[in-house]
């Protein structure tokens, strides 16, 4: 299975605007999409962990992808997230992909704690049923589990349409083993904003970013100078976008950038529960911090 578009730069990890009546607001969907856009985003990924896909509905995801495929009118490449704790659904929904879609993004099964060999049989599934490439999306610290190095690299040799991996572990011994030994071809995103420097200059391929939202040009910056070897560029744009990133994750995600976009005006600040709006104190910080002087 060869990829359709390329898998490197900024993706930006995308929202789900909902309205006051806590539906999904297409319109500022349409704003943000927009917005990102212009920004000079790489490629789009949807229902995510920035966009609360554990809280819609299989029709609100079917409207959603239809609407961001409608609004990139093919610009990006788009990733979706495809995930679960149910190997045998997780291929389903892989095997019915929407069409406008590029890869998948399927995050490791949570809650089971499969061992390494159940994790390899889990994406060695998905992968067969996902007529798109499939990222390993490795968040130990959310699925209780660690998509180790060796695992990866299995994967990444053995098994047909394994594009790369979302790495959100936040070891980096294990991120700088796996892009000493990875196979040609095999891409490593960040999968933490705040180490995208770092990964990048260790041969990482680029970010899937919730900064993204609100910056990715900042990023963007970032990446490119890195690939041309202008380090003290690209670690100014770190030291730049820091001080938001510890704002936007402070209270969680995506609780921080939904207020962040609220404060310049692309969306409301609605999320759904259990997630809930930031603190006032938080909220106040954020707006400082983004809306223009």
């Amino acid at each position: 299975m060869e990829p359709t578009a390329s898998l490197s730069g900024v993706g930006t990890a995308l929202i789900t605007p909902f309205d006051r009546n806590g539906h999904i607001d297409f319109k500022a969907l349409e704003r943000v999409v927009a917005y990102i856009t212009e920004r000079r985003t790489d490629f789009i990924v949807v229902l995510g962990t920035t966009g609360e896909s554990p809280t819609l509905s299989a029709a609100e995801k079917q409207d959603l992808c239809q609407a961001v495929v409608a609004l990139n009118g093919g610009r990006l490449p788009l990733v979706l997230g495809v995930g679960g704790n149910d190997t045998a659904a997780v291929a389903a929904r892989c095997a019915a992909l929407p069409e406008g879609f590029d890869y998948v993004l399927s995050v490791a099964p949570y809650y089971n704690k499969p061992g390494q060999a159940g994790l390899f049989a889990h994406y060695q599934t998905v992968a067969a049923a996902s007529p798109k490439p499939v990222i390993v999306y490795n968040i130990p610290s959310r699925t209780g589990v660690n998509v180790e190095t060796e695992t990866l690299l299995r994967l990444s040799n053995e098994v047909k349409g394994i594009a790369g991996v979302k790495e959100a572990s936040g070891n980096l011994r294990q991120i700088d083993d796996l892009l000493a030994r990875r196979p040609k071809g095999f891409a490593v995103l960040s999968g933490d904003d705040a180490l995208t420097f770092p990964l990048l200059c260790l041969g990482g391929d680029g970010v899937i970013s919730t900064s993204a939202n609100f910056m990715p040009d900042v990023f963007k910056q970032m990446v490119e100078a890195v690939r041309q070897g202008r380090l003290e560029e690209a670690r100014a744009c770190h030291f730049k976008a820091l001080p938001l990133i510890r704002l936007f994750f402070e209270e969680g995600n995506p609780v921080g950038i939904k207020a962040a976009l609220h404060h310049i005006g692309l969306c409301e600040n609605i999320l759904r529960l259990p997630l809930v709006e930031a603190s006032a104190d938080l909220s106040r910080r954020i707006a400082s911090a983004v809306r223009p002087a």
